[in-house]
């Protein structure tokens, strides 16, 4: 009924910008009418939320359409791919990597998410589990956190020596720059979340139950050492920054524009095939996702 009326309306018209606003209204009342939208309104959500929802999962499947493809064309191509999460306790690194992944081909990419070193292993030199999991050819390797725990969480809570943490930040570019020169694509993400932002979404992890398992000793003390986690942050990025492998800040407060966005910047940097028939933009928004810059302004 209200499609009908707005279809007439719109004809009835000759101003062009009335008539894209009414085309406007026309897309918001379909998407709002769809399934999806009116589970959402079911639920009470407001409209603005549903609205907001619907349109974001229309992105998404678009965005992983496109990672399906750039997934065949590594897997074709014989390329390697990897994919590093690094960001504050909750910053949304998790979330986005099961977008990320939700549609490829589970043969063809693998998630490391490394658990505290072994006796054996802290044994070992430092980045050797590491280099065990890095990808074969034909293969996407998502890093949910990386060999810069020793960067910050390590050093801010006493789990490695000053000699210790020295030695890995003089190793780790040349580690990166060698990986780089053998042939593996290197991104590092860095999920920025604002100290207010974090505090909230560990109250939703400590109110929902189906969250709880998130939670370690860890987290809980995140929010007394922000400052000490602050300058660890900032020592790694001025002295692993580079030209060759820089890193790349996400704005995380909002979960589904970084989901977006960080997909977006990783579609926009490797030349698959297929890429040029996309139905949505592959620019990410410089506002959401920009490369480390001094003097750039941090919501953490």
């Amino acid at each position: 009924m209200i499609e009908e009326s707005l279809a007439k309306l719109k004809n009835g018209v000759n101003d062009r910008k009335l008539v894209k606003q009414i085309e406007n209204i026309e897309k918001m009342v379909k998407k709002i009418g769809s399934k999806e939208g009116i589970s959402l309104l079911a639920k009470g959500k407001t409209l603005k939320k549903a609205l907001r929802t619907v349109e974001y999962e229309e992105e998404l499947v678009k965005l992983q359409i496109e990672l399906v493809k750039l997934q065949n064309w590594i897997y074709e191509n014989k390329k390697r791919l990897l994919i590093i999460f690094e960001g504050r306790d909750a910053a949304g690194k998790g979330g986005a990597i099961k977008r990320f992944t939700e549609h490829l081909n589970p043969r063809r990419y693998r998630v490391v998410a490394l658990p505290k070193p072994t006796e054996v292993e802290m044994g070992q030199f430092y980045f050797q589990r590491y280099i065990a999991q890095l990808p074969n050819p034909g293969e996407i390797v998502f890093f949910d956190r990386s060999w810069y725990n020793r960067a910050i969480v390590e050093p801010v809570f006493k789990f490695c020596t000053e000699e210790q943490y020295e030695k890995f930040m003089q190793e780790v570019p040349s580690l990166e720059h060698a990986l780089i020169d053998d042939g593996i694509i290197v991104v590092k993400f860095w999920f920025s979340i604002s100290k207010k932002e974090q505090k909230k979404r560990f109250r939703e992890r400590q109110l929902n139950p189906l969250k709880q398992w998130k939670i370690s000793p860890i987290d809980m003390q995140a929010q007394k050492m922000w400052d000490e986690i602050t300058y660890y942050k900032e020592e790694m990025f001025s002295r692993t920054h580079t030209t060759y492998s820089p890193w790349i800040i996400v704005k995380s407060n909002d979960k589904k524009s970084a989901r977006l966005e960080s997909i977006r910047y990783i579609l926009s940097k490797i030349p698959y095939e297929g890429k040029k028939d996309a139905e949505t933009t592959l620019h990410p928004d410089p506002d959401i996702v920009q490369r480390y810059h001094r003097q750039s302004k941090q919501v953490d």
